[in-house]
């Protein structure tokens, strides 16, 4: 099996599972909340719906490790690999058509997550679709805040369905056919996150990742593709035509971005299985920042490899947001390679903020470590580098959010390779194997 629910069997330990009812407007995001880098939740009824409900199953690295059935010094060249080399899925039903019907978002658990946000948003969608003539396909992810029982706005940004949509315009169409799955495994989550190549369906990815173990189905109502054992798919259409306001929706930093004009998607049938399970992620979470931040380390190390030949680790910090900072541990051969990393980090992710380059004796993960480095390696006035007026991300709250203006920052928290390196190393204490024993035994 590799659907969801296979994984929450192998996650029982690491779920806290409420059996008392929660509404889907604050309760369960107050639940997610708490237990948020920690443990999954799971939620036997929804007060408005009767349905079954669990978030954060991608709330922690080890679990998501779990999910792809790889060790950490494995991750980076899996994925890698999946994105390079996708394997096509195989296409027929599933149990995911145990219910199919015209359908109505009230009878779906949307969340409402904070005060002030303008409605429910559907938050762990991956959605699909593919060019009027068939040759390039896409999944992402998108958030949807649901307008009405039959109407969805989606945020999207200048990337490969934004790319799909002006083709569509061109080729004279007013919308473009789309599925939505909610509910999905691990691998099938982060493989939506990965920066594939144009053209290329996240979908496939997965496969690669799965082992050819990802079945995809037709849908319905529209001409589009799901997973065949996802729990909920809302099958509609992208109009190309109509725009309505979006947001502000709380993005990573945890405050309100700012409202757009945005296409709206309408709604044209549902299939989901029989007591399906919806999959909630909260907005600025461990999960979100994960998903987001994570897929886009192999890139940057792979960046970071055509500069320096050994790196240890590269880190999308969850403290920045998993998207706007990032830790990169490598082996440093010449002094002038940690501003080169800098730059390559810069360009394997343009929407970074802040970089942090450290050396290998560094832990890219441990973040005492990486302050401990710039309290003890770092010189303001030789080992900053900043870049003004440039391309950031618009989830930056300092920078101009309409226009991606602003500035980075890098920071080289290398030790000098031609001076005295003991001031630089910490001191050890060296432990026997017969006193590890001895201390074994006390807990």
């Amino acid at each position: 099996m590799s659907d969801l629910r296979s994984f929450l069997k192998e996650i029982e330990d690491e779920t806290i599972r409420i059996k008392e009812p929660l509404s889907v407007k604050y309760d369960v995001a107050a639940a997610l909340r708490k237990w948020d880098g920690g443990k999954a939740v799971f939620v036997d009824k929804v007060k408005e719906t009767g349905t079954r409900l669990v978030g954060g199953v991608c709330g922690s690295r080890p679990r998501i490790l779990k999910g792809l059935g790889v060790k950490p010094d494995d991750l980076y060249p899996t994925l890698m690999n999946a994105t390079k080399n996708p394997r096509k899925c195989k296409v027929g039903d599933g149990p995911v058509k145990e219910v199919v019907s015209e359908g109505s978002l009230k009878d779906v658990p949307v969340l409402t997550h904070f005060v002030g946000d303008p409605g429910p948003y559907i938050t762990s969608g991956i959605l699909y679709t593919r060019s009027p003539d068939g040759e390039h396909e896409n999944v992402s992810y998108h958030r949807l805040l649901v307008n009405d029982d039959k109407t969805m706005g989606i945020r999207i940004v200048p990337r490969h369905l934004y790319r799909l949509t002006q083709m569509a315009k061109k080729a004279g169409h007013t919308s473009l056919d789309i599925s939505v799955s909610i509910g999905l495994h691990p691998a099938v989550l982060v493989a939506a996150a990965l920066p594939a190549p144009f053209g290329v369906s996240e979908f496939d990815v997965a496969n690669q990742l799965m082992g050819g173990k990802l079945k995809l189905t037709q849908c319905e109502h529209v001409d589009a593709l799901a997973p065949a054992d996802a729990e909920l798919v809302l099958e509609g259409k992208l109009r190309l035509d109509k725009q309505a306001a979006e947001g502000p929706f709380v993005d990573l930093s945890g405050t309100f971005d700012v409202q757009r004009q945005q296409p709206i998607i309408e709604l044209e049938g549902i299939m989901h299985r029989e007591n399906y399970i919806y999959q909630g992620l909260l907005p600025s979470g461990s999960e979100h920042r994960l998903l987001m931040g994570m897929p886009r380390e192999p890139r940057i190390w792979e960046y970071c490899r055509n500069v320096v030949p050994n790196v240890r680790g590269v880190n999308m910090t969850v403290g920045g947001m998993g998207w706007l900072h990032c830790v990169v541990s490598f082996e440093k051969f010449r002094e002038g390679d940690p501003k080169n990393v800098l730059m390559a980090i810069f360009a394997a992710h343009p929407s970074l903020k802040h970089a942090i380059v450290v050396d290998s004796d560094i832990d890219p993960y441990d973040m005492e470590q990486v302050e401990w480095a710039i309290a003890t390696r770092f010189k303001a006035d030789e080992d900053l580098l900043v870049i003004p007026n440039v391309r950031v991300s618009s989830l930056d709250p300092a920078g101009d959010q309409e226009k991606e203006l602003g500035c980075k920052m890098g920071i080289d928290a290398t030790r000098p390779m031609f001076k005295d390196v003991a001031g630089f190393k910490r001191a050890k204490i060296e432990v026997s194997e017969e006193l590890k024993k001895v201390l074994s035994k006390y807990k």
